[in-house]
């Protein structure tokens, strides 16, 4: 089955940037929609960004829009999410999600879009 797998959480310091990685196995990562949500302690889990199957399209939340990057590596079936200039806010439960798409031009932002969950990599900002 399809497994995904997060990792490069950890603890930083406010202004400081992190990459945090995905890795897809038991699918066909190039057919997949992919996205990053998170979540914090009795908040429902929010949308950050998404990329198409070919990471020419790329779409963002507006906390996230010119200080993250989505990114992904269908070689190594690899989704990555650049975060700079982090602060207080982005203390979060951080999960990757996929879906299949050849959509270029369709962008997946609810949680209900996706099929398969990572089981998330914890990002702590200290200020």
């Amino acid at each position: 089955q399809v497994q995904l797998k997060e990792s490069g959480g950890g603890l930083v310091q406010a202004g400081d940037s992190l990459r945090i990685s995905c890795v897809v196995s038991g699918g066909a990562f190039s057919m997949y929609a992919m996205g990053w949500f998170r979540q914090t302690p009795g908040k429902e889990r929010e949308f950050v960004a998404t990329i198409v199957w070919n990471g020419n399209g790329k779409s963002y939340a507006d906390p996230a829009r010119g200080r993250f990057t989505i990114s992904r590596d269908n070689d190594k079936n690899t989704l990555y999410l650049q975060m700079d200039r982090l602060g207080a806010q982005g203390t979060a439960v951080y999960y990757c999600a996929a879906r299949p798409s050849y959509s270029s031009t369709y962008y997946y932002t609810r949680t209900g879009d996706y099929e398969f969950w990572g089981q998330g990599t914890q990002v702590t900002v200290s200020s």
